[in-house]
């Protein structure tokens, strides 16, 4: 529960219809198999007496024995920390004038029956009749003895956890999520960031891709946690078949789901309830509604061992299929932009190539902005320009790229003109940041110079991880006219360069194939018996690591603490938590001291839902101060 974690589940018990004892026992051996610190344990709709009991729901015998077996079921979990979220009939108290019969999901902790949430939407068609039974929700919530104790009832409730402020849980039940108008939407509104679905469901053909989309959507529209339980094959009876299909869904994304026509916990995670609140915090088109009445309850705070998936590419899909998927949709996001930009302006491109990644990717992207226009590629104007620090390896490759994607190719080289800047400067030759510099500001000037000439635009090829860590020369390879990559993180930029290799073949894919194999570097000095002697990843450290704290950071709010757990768990094996710490204090001091970097970039296509565009993405002052964050991180 610490870092804003919490372990949920949702269950299908193995019931009989009509035999509420034992269905009372089967819930209660389920409870007392949870994995440890589960905080929420949800069951199904009407799972004490069985949803297919049809008219034996006006018997009394029935009624009185599912509220028999509830007050058995506190009884029994007077010492489970657990909110436990079972479904059961209830029958209005006489003093209220008696003759309703509601479909209740009753909420229960540490054997206190907190809440009693009747069913708002009674379905009365094709193969529902539970109209029939039950009377939908009253409008007022009442106070009303039940199962022994005094509780309220109504749909107005929310059940609010003292010790983990971020736990707000709202109820509904089945048919509540699939009408127009759902209480969920109310209750989020009002605070829920977790939401209980108590449902029977049964199968047809294709009603299981619904449900899931169904869930899906509404933990995204309402960014909350979605717990859906649904009735198994116990209630298969007559006409109907059910499968006890199991849902845990965190805003938008499945993180657990039963195998159907399975009993028993199903479905087990934990819910990330600090990124829900951060996301509400920022979207401002989240609106706050009308606060409603709010029981109170505790649990203990713990930290969780985490068993949901934590990818340690966050920017990349693990599914082989989807990663193709991504792959196109990016590239065309990249290509549509600068034909957008090529267009309006009526110019060609310019792309300095170094025979690396990134300016491999811009050209690829360029080559399809191209195809989109119809127009020939040789008006892509690419320019090599071998310094000091260039090998034949980079140079050769960034020749063959050229030609495979048939642009036009100039190569100059740039050394003796550096070498009279530095001169004329008065440098005294050191191999230090301004000998760096000066080559990539000159092959920047040369580029924008070579673009005045054609009437052109340099195609900008810095990525989204050097625009995190500043790993750019400011008014050199930091400036473009158009920066096609600079939403692009670095352990996705080498995604897509092997998808266009995959995918085209022939010598453009041999060329790609081996800039992939290359080690990242600038090329800014001088090799080593030919071979790149500065390599990016040992200076600044793993892109892998840096990515996964900028997406956790910057789309989560995640801080030092809680990226440095969550990287213990997505590389765990690959690097020891010592280096995960160290190069966490280099993320840190970097994104914050580089920020006037990222201040004044020039336009490029936004891809992904983390970007550091100035113009909305983004926006922090240059001089922040990276105490607070450090200072945190140094008590790791």
């Amino acid at each position: 529960m610490k870092d804003g974690f919490l372990r949920v589940a949702a269950a299908t018990p193995d019931i009989r219809v009509a035999d509420c004892a034992h269905n009372l026992a089967q819930l209660l051996s389920i409870v007392q198999n949870a994995p440890e610190d589960t905080a929420l344990l949800v069951f199904p709709e009407l799972c004490l007496t069985g949803y297919t009991c049809g008219d034996l729901f006006f018997q009394p015998t029935l009624l009185k024995a599912a509220e028999t077996a509830l007050r058995d079921l506190l009884a029994a979990t007077v010492g489970t920390d657990a909110v436990l979220i079972v479904g059961l009939p209830v029958a209005a108290p006489a003093q209220s004038g008696g003759g309703a019969l509601y479909n209740c999901a009753a909420v229960c902790q540490r054997g206190v029956l907190l809440g009693l949430i009747p069913k708002t939407n009674i379905p009365g068609y094709a193969q529902f009749y539970e109209s029939r039974h039950f009377t939908a929700a009253p409008e007022q919530t009442v106070t009303v003895r039940f199962a022994g104790q005094d509780t309220p009832m109504g749909t107005d409730l929310l059940f609010a956890c003292q010790s983990l402020p971020d736990f707000v849980l709202g109820v509904e039940i089945c048919e509540d999520v699939w009408a127009p108008f759902q209480p969920s939407q109310r209750l989020a509104a009002a605070g829920a960031t977790v939401i209980a679905n108590l449902s029977a469901s049964d199968e047809s053909i294709g009603k299981g891709e619904y449900r899931r989309q169904l869930v899906c959507t509404q933990s995204a529209r309402l960014l909350c946690g979605y717990i859906y339980a649904d009735a198994g094959e116990g209630e298969s009876s007559t006409d109907l078949v059910f499968s006890g299909h199991n849902f845990i869904a965190e805003n938008g994304t499945v993180l657990a789901e039963s195998d159907r026509f399975t009993t028993g916990l199903t479905a087990v995670t934990e819910l990330d309830l600090s990124r829900l609140v951060y996301d509400r915090r920022r979207i401002n088109t989240f609106r706050s509604g009308q606060p409603i009445q709010t029981v109170a309850f505790d649990l203990p705070v713990r930290e969780l061992k985490l068993t949901r998936p934590i990818p340690s590419l966050p920017f990349v899909p693990a599914d082989t299929a989807a990663q193709a998927q991504r792959c196109e949709e990016v590239l065309t996001i990249q290509a549509a932009g600068l034909e957008q930009r090529l267009r309006r302006t009526g110019s060609r491109a310019v792309i300095g190539l170094s025979g690396g990644l990134d300016s491999a990717l811009a050209l690829l992207v360029t080559a399809r902005a191209y195809d989109r226009m119809r127009l020939p590629r040789e008006d892509i104007h690419t320019l090599t320009m071998p310094c000091f620090g260039t090998t034949g390896r980079t140079l050769n490759n960034a020749r063959e790229l050229a030609r495979a994607c048939g642009s036009t190719l100039s190569e100059i080289v740039i050394g003796d003109t550096v070498t009279r800047h530095l001169s004329d400067i008065g440098h005294s030759g050191a191999r230090d940041v301004t000998y760096e510099n000066a080559q990539a500001r000159e092959r920047t000037q040369v580029l924008m110079d070579v673009a005045n000439q054609l009437n052109a635009l340099v195609i900008g090829t810095g990525d989204l991880s050097e625009l995190a860590l500043g790993w750019a020369t400011y008014n050199g390879d930091h400036m473009s006219m158009y920066g096609v990559n600079a939403s692009v993180p670095k352990t996705l930029v080498r995604h897509l360069v092997k998808y266009e290799a995959d995918r085209c073949g022939g010598p453009l894919a041999a060329a790609l194939y081996d800039i992939l194999d290359t080690p990242v570097s600038p090329e800014l000095l001088p090799p080593e018996n030919g071979v790149i002697s500065q390599k990016t990843e040992q200076l600044v450290g793993p892109y892998e690591l840096h990515d996964f704290f900028l997406y956790h950071m910057l789309r989560f709010g995640a801080g030092p603490t809680k990226l440095y757990r969550l990287a213990g768990y997505a590389f765990a094996g690959k690097f020891p938590v010592e280096e995960i710490k160290k190069w966490l204090g280099i993320f840190l001091r970097r994104f914050f001291s580089q920020q006037f970097k990222r201040s004044c970039l020039p336009d490029g296509p936004r891809v992904g839902s983390v970007s550091l565009s100035p113009r909305g993405d983004w926006r922090m002052p240059s001089d922040a101060s990276v105490a607070l964050w450090l200072t945190e991180a140094d008590a790791l």
